[in-house]
């Protein structure tokens, strides 16, 4: 489709706006980001509260104030009396009943860095724990439990950080918890069945949007990690050089280098002396780069049975693929291996188990003591998450999500875990869709802005937002699709309707401009007023009705003709030539010109006085038309009102004329006495009238490089000129189709003309119907200057 050249500059003002609108979609800029972030808080709140899909098979284990209290005063169980940081047994406790009441995953949001050998030991009976005999073999001899005797009974003594490591190894369904490269106890991570991340990265504005799919770890040697123990080294800031490790005291002293060979291995008795263990291997590596996933994603990975190990990872396309059996889930991420978190469940969510730790706890005590426990099949096929809720700085877990500014940050887990088992993602929409967003709402802004004026631009500017807004929310309640709302409401319908309406300004200004200049002379103030707060205005060419008005000077030429000969006779007589001659002719041609534009003037004045479009000076001759460039219905009656007009404003002129010629005639007898030139006499000239009423051609004539003209042309034009020819003298005469105007507008004015006898016009093959306007209210008949004898055109009826 070709576009009209009149709409190149606003198109192209729209695909400018459309390109810097977007640059700050393509850099991702700060301030946009954040605005649009919000947006999207706002969007998951409403989708939260209609109630979205949500697995049923999730479960969390909660510490919270009341728990802590029942530990700490020994309410529960008088054995169980423990203060802030409690015992890793109280958790291997929990993990052995939510494991008896058939849960199949427990992850635990805490982290487990370091050996605990401060707590007492468990007691059990020896014969439990002789039942796992290959664990215990696994033990170095310094934890494995001690066994002594009491009340006729075997009973063993197990250390707490080793019952928590039992129960891992013997559930096979524990998950502990990695944060920002601090991995678990060795001994508890070796039993556990996954590690997993739990690390939080907010957003610049403080809020939890997005987890991070897999953070890779360092998993040092254990040599490594006992030289860290017993120097105080922070392996987080060990420095890897190409051939080298440089470990740090914490007072900043750098422990000798441990060098590296070519493939990267150290030798392990640069670490251990010469005292190497049997079997162990001269050389290793110090460490070992591991993939760590996200908590929820280890979850869900369990109950899928997804391959964590053998994932295929690319972020440059922004995806990850887990494969199962008969599943797989391709979860969307950036090039950082980010994606956000469908906020689904809530704490308090409905599909969500969730009970009191200290109740799970107590279960286990009255299992372990032989009373019945009431079986419950609540946590069967569960995954579970055991985290706190307390309040305090070590324990508080609250944080900003985007469904409220405190939110217990641990529900990032089991919201995780509840899309990877759902298959339900929020996919950002890409660059692409983003920009036919941002395309589509600045093409409906310039649509609006310039097909509509205001308030209704207001309003459809407004309905457009709020459909495109209403469109993003259905998209991601629906879909969990996140569409731009900010730059494509903000840079595509805002920012393109502000770029247009300047332009409209300034294009509005300069055709104000352009309109004065062209009408300012030849129309009243009022039809230029009227013009520039026209909503629109076409001066390019229209065909319309119109009244043209055509009036000569009568008497001009005879007038032109007698000052020359009288300039000739006073340069003879004085005998005068050369420049002096000139001078006397320029002399005489000034007061001629001076005299015509005298009358010219007073005719133009009049015309513009009843909003009359001043066309043109063609010698002695006025032409004007109305109707054009503002329409009016009454255009015929305001010429004829005008026409009468300038007939009795001539009138005027010429008794004023009169008038000074009888003073000059008196003074001039005086001066011929006293033998001075006499003064001239002013001349005496009339108006002739032609109007018709017709369809012509209006617009813009010529260029505004050169000269430009507001016109019209056209047959019926012709024909106004030709009746002005035949007017004669101080007559207005119109035709047929102006009078027929004048029953149906101004039937006072009609009652004033009177018919004459068609005429021949030269150019038209048939007589034309006139009429003449009896202008003069003492006019009885035609006077004895009239020019239409025959009812035929003649030469010298034009009367110039």
């Amino acid at each position: 489709m070709k576009v009209p050249r009149k709409y190149w500059l606003p198109a192209t003002l729209t695909a400018l706006t459309v390109a810097v609108a977007a640059l700050p979609m393509v850099f991702s800029w700060g301030p946009v980001e954040r605005v649009e972030a919000i947006t999207y808080d706002w969007r998951v709140r409403w989708a939260a509260g209609r109630g979205p899909v949500a697995s049923t098979n999730l479960g969390f284990v909660d510490i919270n104030d009341e728990s802590i209290r029942l530990l700490k005063t020994g309410a529960l169980d008088p054995r169980i009396r423990y203060g802030l940081y409690w015992p890793r047994h109280v958790y291997g406790r929990v993990l052995r009943e939510l494991h008896a009441q058939g849960a199949r995953a427990v992850a635990f949001d805490i982290l487990f860095a370091e050996a605990r050998e401060d707590h007492a030991p468990v007691r059990l009976p020896a014969g439990e724990v002789g039942a796992d005999s290959d664990f215990w073999a696994g033990l170095p001899p310094a934890l494995r439990p001690s066994t002594f005797q009491e009340g006729g009974r075997t009973w063993a003594l197990v250390d707490s950080d080793v019952f928590f490591a039992w129960q891992l190894h013997r559930t096979g369904i524990g998950i502990l918890a990695a944060d920002r490269g601090v991995l678990p106890y060795p001994l508890l991570a070796t039993n556990a069945v996954a590690v997993a991340d739990i690390s939080a990265h907010k957003d610049l504005d403080g809020v939890l949007r997005r987890v991070r799919a897999f953070t890779v770890y360092r998993v040092w040697h254990p040599l490594f990690l006992k030289a860290a123990d017993e120097f105080g080294v922070d392996l987080q800031r060990a420095r890897v050089e190409a051939r080298r490790i440089v470990l740090t005291m914490p007072d900043g002293t750098e422990l000798p280098p441990i060098e590296l060979d070519a493939e990267g291995c150290f030798a392990l008795r640069d670490l251990v002396g010469d005292t190497l263990p049997p079997g162990w291997p001269e050389r290793a590596r110090p460490f070992e780069e591991r993939r760590i996933w996200h908590m929820g994603i280890v979850l869900a990975a369990q109950a899928l049975g997804l391959d964590l190990d053998h994932a295929e990872v690319d972020l440059d396309r922004g995806r990850i693929v887990l494969r199962g059996p008969g599943v797989e889930r391709v979860i969307p991420v950036d090039r950082e291996g980010f994606f956000h978190v469908d906020w689904t469940i809530q704490p308090n969510h409905p599909a969500l188990v969730a009970r009191n730790f200290v109740e799970l706890l107590a279960q286990d005590l009255e299992r372990e003591s032989g009373r019945p426990v009431e079986d419950s099949s609540v946590w069967k096929g569960r995954l579970v998450v055991v985290g706190s809720t307390a309040t305090g700085n070590d324990l508080t877990d609250l944080g900003a999500t985007p469904l409220a500014r405190e939110t217990f940050l641990l529900s990032k887990h089991w919201n995780v875990a509840n899309s990877i088992l759902t298959g339900r993602f929020v996919r950002r929409s890409g660059p692409w869709l983003d920009l036919a967003c941002l395309t589509f709402l600045a093409g409906a802004a310039a649509l609006l802005t310039l097909g509509l004026r205001p308030p209704w631009v207001f309003a459809g500017l407004g309905g457009v937002g709020v459909a495109y807004a209403a469109t993003a929310l259905w998209a991601y309640d629906q879909h969990r699709l996140w569409l731009p709302m900010v730059v494509p409401l903000v840079g595509g319908l805002g920012l393109t309707h502000a770029v247009l309406m300047a332009w409209q300004v300034l294009f509005e200004q300069r055709e104000k401009r352009r309109i004065r200049a062209v009408f300012s002379r030849i129309v009243s103030p009022n039809v230029v007023q009227e013009l520039l707060q026209a909503p629109s205005l076409s001066l390019g060419g229209q065909r319309r009705e119109v009244t043209i008005f055509f009036a000569d000077i009568r008497g001009f030429t005879e007038l032109t003709d007698r000052v020359h000969e009288e300039a000739e006779r006073l340069v003879q007589r004085h005998g005068w030539s050369g420049a002096r001659a000139e001078a006397c002719h320029d002399e005489y041609a000034r007061a001629t010109l001076s005299t015509v534009n005298e009358y010219l003037a007073c005719v133009a004045e009049v015309i513009k006085r009843h909003d009359g479009t001043l066309d043109k000076y063609i010698g002695d001759c006025v032409m004007a038309f109305w109707g054009a460039p503002t329409s009016r219905p009454d255009h015929a009656a305001a010429c004829v009102r005008a026409a009468i007009e300038a007939q009795r404003a001539v009138r005027a002129l010429n008794e004023r004329r009169l008038a000074l010629n009888r003073l000059r005639e008196k003074e001039n007898e005086q001066r011929l006495a006293e033998g001075l030139p006499p003064l001239p006499l002013q001349p005496v000239l009339y108006l002739g009238t032609g109007i018709h009423t017709g369809h012509v051609t209006v617009g813009l004539m010529g260029s505004d490089r050169h000269l430009l003209n507001y016109t019209v042309f056209g047959r019926d034009v012709n024909l106004a000129s030709r009746l002005e020819n035949v007017s004669g003298r101080s007559r207005i005469l119109i035709t047929q189709a102006t009078h027929a105007h004048l029953v149906r507008f101004a039937p006072e004015l009609a009652r004033r003309c009177r018919a004459l006898e068609p005429v021949l016009l030269r150019g038209f093959r048939e007589p034309v119907a006139i009429f003449e306007v009896l202008w003069d209210d003492g006019q009885g008949g035609p006077g004895p200057d009239s020019a239409v004898a025959g009812g035929t055109e003649t030469a010298g009826s034009a009367g110039g």
